[in-house]
């Protein structure tokens, strides 16, 4: 049988800028445009463009001398890839120990601009089960993971942010209003949990939590979701304590000292209803007694 060979896609513009990007990682001391120019063989014009726009974008800075350095936004993005990498390392004993206790399907979930990344997701041993993928998006306003993201979002970024949404009606649940979003966003925050009741798809239903970093910040999110017919609405509400907890749990292995992490310490580290508390690495992915 013939064997498909795999589609590239070059983008060339993207290529080179993505080579310049690399030979600034190589140098402690920066390169000038003469040098960028020598070291990637491009033509001066195009050098000079890729240079400005970079710079624009806050991908690189040139500092004094006319030599360029990494910029801030390179900083970033490695920040934050290396706080997901370690949300991830850090929530999977406590989501598997979710999983097992639950037989629902977990998800974690990061901010991605209007939009949550599923950056893992564990599946329900249940025959009927939902389907969803890892590195799928979902909007922010019409799941339970996205609206408790939007609910911890600091005001003045909440303010910036709520414009730039134009709610659908995906469902007849689905909330179609800003001002009936910031109500509900404020519920959220009271309670300290999301509901999604198939507002994003129908017959699917979700109860999502926050997950702090050191910094009192919430740009992460986990979740239980289950098809609604197994999922009446007083399992669900039985439930989000249970996903608070774990959220908070994680939340501390993160460096989070904020006083809901008071919450749980006074716990008993293992009852059966309860997620595992913070215990030796070859004993976290236990499930739950």
């Amino acid at each position: 049988m013939a064997v498909t060979p795999k589609r590239t896609y070059n983008i060339t513009s993207v290529q080179r800028c993505l080579h310049l990007l690399n030979l600034f990682s190589q140098t402690r001391d920066g390169l000038s445009a003469t040098e960028v120019t020598k070291l990637s063989g491009l033509p001066v014009s195009t050098v000079h463009r890729f240079l400005v726009n970079l710079e624009d974008a806050g991908f690189l800075d040139c500092g004094g001398g006319g030599k360029y350095h990494l910029g801030i936004a390179c900083f970033s993005i490695g920040q934050a890839a290396l706080g997901q990498l370690d949300i991830r390392r850090l929530s999977l004993p406590y989501l598997h120990a979710l999983n097992q206790h639950t037989r629902e399907t977990i998800h974690l979930t990061v901010r991605q601009g209007l939009t949550a990344v599923y950056v893992e997701k564990l599946d329900s041993p249940e025959h009927l089960r939902i389907f969803s993928r890892i590195g799928g998006l979902v909007p922010l306003y019409c799941t339970a993971v996205g609206k408790v993201l939007l609910a911890y979002m600091p005001q003045a970024e909440l303010e910036k942010v709520l414009p730039q949404i134009e709610p659908r009606r995906l469902t007849p649940n689905t909330i179609a209003s800003r001002q009936e979003l910031e109500q509900h966003l404020h519920r959220v925050r009271k309670a300290g949990h999301a509901f999604d009741l198939e507002e994003h798809e129908a017959h699917i239903r979700c109860v999502a939590a926050p997950i702090w970093d050191h910094t009192g910040a919430v740009n992460a999110s986990l979740s239980l979701t289950a098809p609604a017919v197994r999922m009446a609405l007083p399992r669900l509400r039985q439930l989000a304590p249970l996903i608070q907890e774990a959220g908070l749990r994680i939340s501390s292995e993160l460096g989070y000292q904020g006083s809901e992490i008071e919450q749980v310490r006074g716990v008993p580290e293992r009852p059966s209803n309860r997620v595992p508390a913070p215990i030796p690495r070859a004993a976290m992915a236990a499930s739950f007694r």
